[in-house]
């Protein structure tokens, strides 16, 4: 009855305040957008609320492997989890390569790259024969060319090139790369219904346009955690209410029961100076439930500080629809209703904190009565794809009804480490078989890439936590505001997910979207066990007595040495890591720091490891050769395990031992490196 009630009294006052068509998906009078009204849709949430008109569709173009396919004969996904997604085109035309054709009307949201080159990439719009852009794509992204270089917009962030500057047009747009282009691309687009006319981009802004491109750069670069609405240039601002709670949250603590058709505009918990241990088992013991309209269950049911897109603790970061700033969360998700909202803090802990919250809402304009209701879920594993092919796409988000996406925070645990992202993100809108948005690995579509494990903030994208070399905990999210993902009659949002649960390597997050009142959200709340014990333990294995590879002292060398994560490979390699020596040549040298306690003759033991693009090493200690040349060659990466690699011997204190690439197996890809698990020295007396 409660859900019933709700969808009449929206339908009532929406009839009456701007006519029951609002309200009906159906033909909407034929928009005309400036480039000034797109530019400032990058920072206006309250647009989101808005139902999306009969013919909206976000998708995306990208260099996914098309090797990926929907077969429709058999009904089945065929090679889902292709992962050469650098190159992927449309089609070639000689040396002319094809990113891209889209139908307008239209506009690029988003334009993303982990390498562009020197190549030329064309845009070429409405038909024109002569391209809107013709650029190096390297151009695109370094901040060289107007109107591309406004740096809140046009940034690189932990090697991912992003630019956020929207390219409009009207009835068409072609996009062709040059050889030497480089690798991976996303364009992130939306088309528009019949007959909305939108400007066609010119590299030559007009001075107003300019100004609008201005002044979003100006707030995202420096007024982040401010409300977003100031800085619109709109005239009707209704007076705001400000709600103040202070209290210590119980079960089910009711913290405001506001009445009437309003908007909430702001939402922000005021934490006390906590112990960091202590902070983090509050935000997820803490359990933020909001309900608009007396549904029968809360649209908002998120672990709190899940909620606010940090990740597990108190991490700060500032973007633009929610953030962290020291001990204020803060969002600005407009989160509409008609009737009533209620608030609720629920906590089991004893020693809960004293917690301050402040609640900004206006009164709901007579446009937005038949707005769509704010949704916020957290979950783990929840409506996993049923066909056996598609086991590699872990869920986002699973909906019904007609609404936007608007953004996720994805929280990865990955005690084993190695790179857990390589999955792509596929959003099937509409029933789509084959999804319209089909990306070229998580940190791609999080604005990074490499899996660098730098941690960033950003207007649209951030990583909030990396514990270190993606081991442990990882948090990133995206918010997907000019560029939400309409649908009409349902959504489904998955990322690939390679390592298994049991690996283990978990995932868990928290799903931002709108949806009609009518609509089916399926999420239900978890219980406490769920949300705080998910964490397994694990062993990872250490060699005793042994000196890690990873952390030798580098005294000298040539070509590039790094730490690698070996849990992607296996279990075999202490630590779980290696020194990884790599950008070689054969006659390159690496010197390492040996260590060795006292003085004496040593039998020098190491575990390395074998890879098809390793080559043949040949070791020294203290300028005296350690036995014969190793074969670093195997068709799959496996560790040697202990190998003695001679005996020699050692003063007290720092020997130099040195590693010479002198070559590679016949059947190796020509890469020339090595791995250095451990090295271990036992005294031969």
């Amino acid at each position: 009855m409660k859900r019933t009630s709700r969808v009449l009294c929206s339908l009532t006052l929406a009839m009456s305040l701007c006519g029951f068509a609002g309200l009906s998906g159906g033909a909407a009078p034929a928009e005309k957008l400036s480039y000034s009204d797109l530019v400032y849709r990058m920072i206006d949430l309250d647009r989101l609320a808005e139902l999306p008109p009969a013919g909206e569709k976000t998708a995306q173009a990208s260099s996914y492997d098309r090797a990926s396919r929907y077969d429709e004969a058999t009904g089945k996904y065929i090679n889902w989890d292709a992962n050469g997604d650098n190159a992927g085109m449309v089609r070639h035309e000689g040396d002319i390569s094809v990113m891209a054709e889209i139908e307008g009307p239209g506009c690029i949201w988003r334009t993303w790259s982990a390498q562009a080159g020197d190549g030329h990439v064309r845009i070429f719009l409405d038909g024109s024969s002569t391209p809107a852009v013709d650029l190096p794509f390297k151009d695109y992204f370094n901040g060289s060319t107007s109107p591309f270089n406004y740096p809140a917009l046009v940034h690189e962030v932990a090697k991912g090139l992003n630019n956020y500057v929207p390219i409009p047009f009207n009835k068409s747009c072609r996009i062709e790369a040059d050889k030497g282009w480089g690798n991976y691309y996303q364009f992130t687009y939306t088309t528009y219904p019949k007959g909305t006319r939108l400007p066609t981009f010119r590299m030559d802004l007009s001075m107003k346009d300019t100004q609008a491109l201005e002044a979003v750069n100006d707030y995202l670069t420096g007024h982040l955690g401010e409300d977003p609405r100031q800085f619109l240039p709109r005239k009707d601002r209704p007076e705001s209410r400000l709600l103040r709670w202070a209290g210590t949250p119980g079960k089910d603590t009711v913290v405001a029961d506001l009445k009437g058709a309003q908007l909430i505009t702001s939402l922000k918990v005021i934490l006390p100076d906590m112990e960091p241990e202590k902070a983090s088992a509050f935000l997820r013991d803490a359990v933020l439930s909001i309900n608009f309209d007396g549904g029968l269950a809360p649209e908002v049911l998120a672990p709190l500080g899940d909620f606010f897109g940090g990740g597990p603790g108190l991490n700060s970061y500032l973007s633009l629809p929610m953030g962290i700033s020291g001990d204020t969360l803060y969002s600005f998700w407009a989160m509409p209703f008609t009737r009533r909202a209620e608030v609720k803090l629920s906590s089991s802990l004893a020693d809960a904190p004293q917690i301050h919250v402040e609640i900004t809402s206006r009164p709901l304009r007579a446009e937005e009565a038949g707005s769509a209701l704010f949704h916020a879920k957290w979950h783990r594993d929840a409506f996993l794809p049923s066909e056996p092919e598609r086991a590699i796409d872990w869920t986002m988000l699973r909906t019904q009804g007609r609404g936007r996406f608007v953004g996720t925070a994805l929280e990865i645990w990955n005690p084993r480490g190695a790179w857990w992202g390589e999955g792509d993100e596929k959003f099937f809108v509409d029933g789509e078989k084959f999804p319209s948005t089909f990306g070229t690995g998580s940190e791609d579509y999080f604005g990074y890439a490499w899996c660098t494990p730098e941690l960033f903030h950003n207007a649209f994208h951030n990583q909030t936590r990396n514990d270190g070399d993606n081991t442990g905990h990882v948090a990133v999210n995206r918010w997907q505001i000019a560029d939400s993902v309409a649908f009409h009659t349902s959504l489904e949002a998955a990322i690939e997910k390679y390592f298994a649960n049991d690996r283990p390597t978990l995932y868990a997050n928290t799903v931002y979207w709108y949806l009609d009142s009518s609509g089916r959200d399926p999420y239900t709340s978890r219980h406490l066990k769920d949300r705080k014990d998910w964490y397994p333990a694990v062993k990872i294995y250490r060699e005793n007595n042994a000196l890690e590879g990873e952390q030798l002292r580098v005294v000298e060398h040539q070509g590039t040495v790094d730490t690698q994560t070996m849990g992607g490979f296996g279990e075999d390699w202490s630590n779980l890591r290696q020194l990884w020596w790599r950008d070689n040549q054969p006659g390159n040298h690496l010197v390492l720091a040996l260590p060795a306690v006292t003085a004496g003759r040593y039998n020098i033991v190491a575990a390395l490891t074998r890879a098809p693009d390793y080559g043949i090493v040949q070791f020294s200690i203290n300028a005296q050769p350690l036995g014969g040349p190793v074969d670093l060659y195997g068709p799959r990466v496996v560790s040697t395990g202990a190998l003695l690699l001679g005996t020699a011997e050692l003063r007290e204190g720092d020997n130099r031992l040195s590693v010479e690439m002198i070559g590679s197996n016949p059947s190796a890809v020509k890469n020339y490196m090595a791995g250095i698990d451990y090295v271990k020295l036992i005294r031969v007396d």
